[in-house]
């Protein structure tokens, strides 16, 4: 063990001349370390509140591993020849001051899926990343999205917190799918879009760094450089003759945040393995007498790199986390009011009675306040409740009524018909009344539909309220939801019967009784005056022949004689006639004349023609309808909406409530009707868990603003 404590003097001692002074990374990184850790159980719930992190990405073979093992003095990470990183690895440095706990100078690394378990030999945590990817993505190259977390604890490190991402890779092997670079750069880039997160784009030397897989992704997630630092490895492999001189001083590819070099262990020296505190000695010497790297302190070595990422990402949390608390605190009011959704958990009957008597009077509640327009969550959008049920009384069934014309169906050859029927075996000397009151009776029939519709379009929108009315906790209950509709709906259906006889018996009324001394109503007298005064108009501008009385088309006088002697029997023999002739008259050939009749038709109809008579009885009858419909309508718009109103809507708002309770408040039915649904139960206890989580989160921050606020320095580059 102690061994490998002291494979990471190199880096330690390489740091300690600077970071006795250097106190960057002691508030704001920790805090973030800590939110991670809060964060941490609940893997992917929170995914829209991120952290500032760096992720680290690059081609295979571009040296990514051994920069993070370096950073961190151990060897940990898998290796191989194709893809070793083929999981998300969060990897969480904290730097840990020596003797703090009873580990002393111990390093550490423990991951979130094994919490508690500490791993002192980091070649077990190497075995335990290869087991974890192996779960998740297979024994056969296979890749996954889904994160491994590992916290390293070490005095020999500073703060920050790496992602180490997949190589991008050009060629599929294994079991990957021909689309694989396709999916590693969709996975790279759901990281490096967002805007908290620094990118580590490493580049090898040894290859084009123009056209660099790293830069080029780099560029497309942050155009402007300003959260990209560029790695360049393997400084000493490149060819004899050439430098990365023009790239660190960001002349090629420019990044705000600049550029770092390093040297990497060759394969060789793992393979031996060299420790990485030799190679850290190896990596400083091989600057310090470099011709060119020697006057770019700044710009190399793994060293610098730890502290300016540090640096960088000190001044990132710093930045984000005002930005960061004021999300933490919106989300956490709409956790909270998501969670007062699914209510509390209920043991006993006499809180399951209360719960439920508060639910039964809060449904009636607004029940009545949305018919009375007194709904605190009124529609600005659309007309709802009591406005609608309006909007169906006067807009749709007044109206209705209103251009309903009662005798848009009746032709004047269906008056005269009902006038003559009406008269009987004479004519009539005035306009008969049996025929009026026979079609106003056809004409008040016709109210009955649309008012028995209008009923239904209240029964309706009453139905529609009842589920607008339903609270947000109802939904956890489904038993009790259904024994709320159940009742409801017998209780508006037993409300309409009534309405709907009392309709019936409105019309039934207006038809049993014609009231024709009612003073709205026309009446005879000055019916016939002003049907005479509209005939004679008409016949003034279409005069009639024959005395204005047309020659009707039914039997003529000129009928066709027909003689036949089979018609009419002859007289007996020597009967004579009262002067002592013959009862028989012979014409003069001798044969006793005959009438031939028609028959009438099947169906008998009046002539095509009318009288002056007639046209007047007709007009007469047509005002009298017309006059006598507008009484009856008027009543009926009236007392309509009043029984709807009375039998249903009112009838509903008083009595609904004690119907609740004398169905549903039973004692027997409280434990089924407050039976949840397992998802509910599941998603309260997550929903509450991500309260607690947030709460926790947000009391972090809070307690180091005032400390982060005070802290003011400049970083420079």
């Amino acid at each position: 063990m102690g061994q490998q404590v002291n494979s990471t003097d190199g880096l330690s001692q390489s740091l300690s001349s600077k970071s006795k002074s250097f106190s960057i990374g002691s508030s704001a990184i920790p805090i973030v370390n800590r939110l991670q850790d809060i964060f941490a159980p609940l893997g992917g719930k929170l995914l829209r509140i991120q952290l500032p992190q760096v992720a680290v990405i690059g081609s295979q073979s571009s040296g990514k591993s051994s920069v993070l093992e370096a950073l961190v003095g151990r060897d940990f990470l898998p290796r191989g020849c194709n893809i070793c990183t083929r999981r998300p690895l969060v990897l969480q440095l904290e730097n840990r001051p020596a003797g703090s706990d009873s580990d002393n100078d111990q390093e550490w690394g423990e991951f979130l899926h094994l919490p508690g378990q500490r791993f002192y030999d980091f070649s077990k945590i190497r075995r335990e990343i290869q087991a974890e990817t192996e779960r998740a993505a297979g024994f056969n190259k296979g890749v996954s999205d889904k994160q491994i977390r590992l916290k390293i604890s070490s005095p020999n490190v500073l703060n920050f917190t790496l992602v180490d991402l997949p190589g991008i890779t050009k060629v599929p092997v294994g079991d990957q799918p021909t689309n694989i670079e396709a999916r590693i750069r969709e996975m790279i880039m759901h990281y490096i879009n967002q805007e908290e997160c620094i990118i580590l784009a490493v580049s090898p030397a040894n290859s084009d760094l123009a056209t660099s897989d790293a830069l080029q992704m780099a560029k497309e997630a942050d155009p402007a450089g300003s959260r990209t630092i560029g790695v360049i490895t393997k400084l000493d492999i490149m060819d004899r003759g050439t430098n990365a001189c023009d790239f660190l001083l960001g002349k090629v590819v420019p990044l705000r945040l600049g550029y770092v070099g390093v040297v990497n262990r060759s394969q060789e020296d793992i393979n031996k393995n060299r420790e990485i505190a030799e190679a850290l000695e190896y990596e400083e010497q091989f600057f310090r007498v470099h011709q060119v790297y020697n006057g770019l302190s700044d710009r190399c070595g793994i060293p610098r790199l730890a502290k300016k990422l540090n640096q960088i990402l000190e001044q990132h949390i710093r930045t984000v986390l005002p930005g960061l608390k004021a999300e933490l605190n919106s989300h956490l009011a709409a956790v909270v009011k998501e969670l007062s959704t699914y209510g509390e958990v209920m043991e006993s009957k006499v809180e399951q009675g209360v719960v439920l008597l508060n639910i039964l009077k809060n449904y009636c509640e607004a029940f009545s306040a949305m018919a009375d327009g007194r709904s605190e969550e009124m529609s600005t959008k659309e007309l709802t409740g009591g406005a609608r049920i309006h909007h169906i009384f006067q807009s749709i069934f007044v109206k209705s009524l209103e251009e309903v014309d009662p005798c848009k169906d009746l032709t004047d050859a269906d008056i005269r018909t009902a006038i003559q029927n009406a008269t009987g075996l004479r004519n009539a000397l005035f306009v008969p009344e049996v025929p009026f009151e026979v079609l106003v009776k056809r004409q008040i029939a016709w109210l009955l539909d649309p008012s028995l519709q209008c009923l239904r379009f209240v029964y309706d929108e009453l139905i529609r309220m009842s589920r607008a009315c339903e609270a947000t906790e109802i939904q956890r209950f489904p038993m009790l939801r259904r024994n709320l509709d159940e009742v409801v709906g017998t209780f508006l259906r037993d409300s309409v019967k009534p309405a709907e006889r009392m309709i019936k018996d409105l019309i039934e009324m207006e038809m049993d009784y014609i009231n024709s001394s009612h003073p709205n109503f026309l009446g005879g007298n000055k019916a016939v005056e002003v049907a005479m005064q509209k005939v004679r108009s008409s016949q003034g501008s279409h005069p009639q022949t024959n005395n204005d009385r047309p020659v009707s088309n039914g039997i003529s006088s000129a009928r066709t004689w027909g003689i036949s002697s089979k018609l009419w029997s002859r007289a007996a023999p020597g009967e004579s006639s009262a002067n002592g002739s013959s009862c028989e008259t012979v014409n003069d050939i001798g044969q006793i004349p005959s009438i031939q009749l028609r028959e009438p038709p099947f169906i008998l109809r009046p002539a095509e023609t009318q009288t002056e008579q007639e046209a007047v009885e007709i007009m007469v009858t047509k005002l009298l309808l017309r006059s006598y419909y507008d009484i009856v309508r008027k009543n009926i718009q009236d007392l309509v909406p009043k029984v709807i109103m009375h039998f249903v809507v009112n009838h509903t708002k008083r009595g609904l409530l004690s119907t609740f309770i004398q169905k549903l408040y039973r004692e027997n039915l409280f434990e089924e009707m407050f039976r949840e649904e397992d998802e509910v139960a599941i998603t309260r206890k997550r929903t509450r868990e991500m309260v607690h989580v947030l709460e926790q989160a947000i009391q972090t921050l809070e307690g180091v603003e005032a400390d982060v606020s005070c802290q003011k320095f400049t970083v420079g580059y």
